[in-house]
């Protein structure tokens, strides 16, 4: 199968909506009801911590320009021990994907269509990951090319229409928030914003065609993506208050609803839920494509398409079990997947940095002995 290349523009703006994902409807209330009305604040300086993540994540596929993460995990680990944290990450992202699934069909049986059933909901947004997965990494980013000016177009619209609505009495008072409940607000922001970031590993370095481009485009895909959650968190709080954030379950699509211009244009909560629709399938296509594409290299497939239906099959099988109600996914979403997601993107790459380091002073050492050595044997000759 042919090498497929996206430019530094198209990785940009996959960075930009991957690192948005489900976070515009879920992060508000996950960190509202910690931080209460400074989960800005703590956004915020999630934002400006998550460019340390990305650092570390460039260091380390820059080390390996040549392979991707799963690739690299076996390069720097070995077989063994390579195939074994490739797997386990590659478990992560699958149990990811079949989670995204079950927000999809969990919010639009909640918000849009209560008498559907939710397989039916993730059935029809699987046939789209897998179509896209099928066609290739170019193809998806081509798409998302196409829903990028889109998303900003109906951003923008959403924030002036909801602005004249905003009392700021209900961000008052300011720095209220403890240090614990700053910390765990930071920590699950980070954890759904930055974190997952790892996966986009998956394409670069080797799947960009300017690498230098790439690397700013990551952060600037961040930086981006970080802006328009902290602006979602501030409405959401200025417009709804820290309480009524904190209940609601999907607070920024509760935000569009009460958008209303002129008592004429009422209702239009469903055109932001493009917004989401538009984020989550760029997620959850990068979460599917690095499982079906890590599997395959693990088991030295050339071709990753056969695997596509298969593992298609069965994520929309997890959808429905991986969850039993929403109470349980946002408690592990709050309490779980922080650690989860620590372990597998922040303490995975560090192991392979430090295994890098010392495997290259060792050969440093090597090469200076070396030549060491042939100085001595030839005064011995002599």
């Amino acid at each position: 199968m042919e090498k497929e290349i996206i430019s530094s523009r198209q990785f940009t703006i996959v960075t930009f909506l991957y690192s948005i994902g489900t976070a515009i409807l879920i992060i508000p209330s996950s960190i509202t009801g910690a931080a209460k009305q400074d989960a800005w604040i703590a956004a915020s300086i999630g934002v400006l911590l998550s460019l340390l993540v990305l650092k570390l994540f460039l260091t380390l596929a820059n080390q390996t320009p040549s392979l991707n993460f799963i690739e690299a995990n076996e390069k720097i680990l070995g077989r063994f021990f390579g195939k074994i944290t490739a797997i386990c990450f590659l478990i992560m992202t699958f149990l990811s994907a079949g989670e995204l699934l079950y927000f999809i069909g969990i919010f639009m049986k909640t918000e849009v269509m209560p008498e559907t059933p939710t397989l039916a909901f993730a059935l029809l947004f699987s046939i789209l990951i897998m179509y896209a997965a099928y066609l290739g990494i170019e193809t998806f980013a081509r798409s998302a090319e196409i829903l990028f000016p889109l998303f900003i177009f109906i951003f923008i619209f959403f924030v002036i229409s909801i602005t004249p609505q905003i009392t700021f009495e209900n961000i008052q008072p300011l720095l209220e928030a403890t240090k614990a409940s700053m910390f765990y607000s930071i920590a699950r922001f980070m954890s759904i914003f930055s974190f997952p970031l790892l996966v986009l590993l998956m394409l670069y370095p080797t799947g960009v065609n300017v690498q230098p481009s790439a690397q700013k485009g990551l952060y600037i895909g961040a930086i981006l993506g970080g802006i328009v959650l902290v602006t979602l968190i501030v409405l959401s709080i200025l417009v709804l208050g820290p309480e009524n954030t904190a209940s609601r379950t999907f607070p920024s699509y509760a935000l569009a609803q009460r958008i209303s211009i002129g008592n004429f244009l009422q209702r239009i909560e469903i055109i932001m839920a493009f917004m989401w629709i538009t984020s989550i399938y760029i997620r959850t296509f990068m979460y599917f494509y690095t499982t079906v594409v890590g599997l395959a290299q693990i088991l030295k497939i050339k071709d990753h398409r056969p695997l596509i239906i298969p593992m298609g099959i069965i994520v929309i099988g997890l959808s429905q079990i991986v969850h039993p109600d929403i109470v349980h996914s946002t408690n592990y979403n709050n309490e779980i997947w922080p650690i989860f997601s620590f372990i597998f993107t922040i303490l995975l790459p560090i192991l392979l940095l430090i295994v890098v380091v010392i495997r290259n002073r060792k050969s440093k050492a090597q090469n200076n002995e070396t030549p060491q050595q042939e100085t001595e044997n030839d005064n011995q000759k002599v």
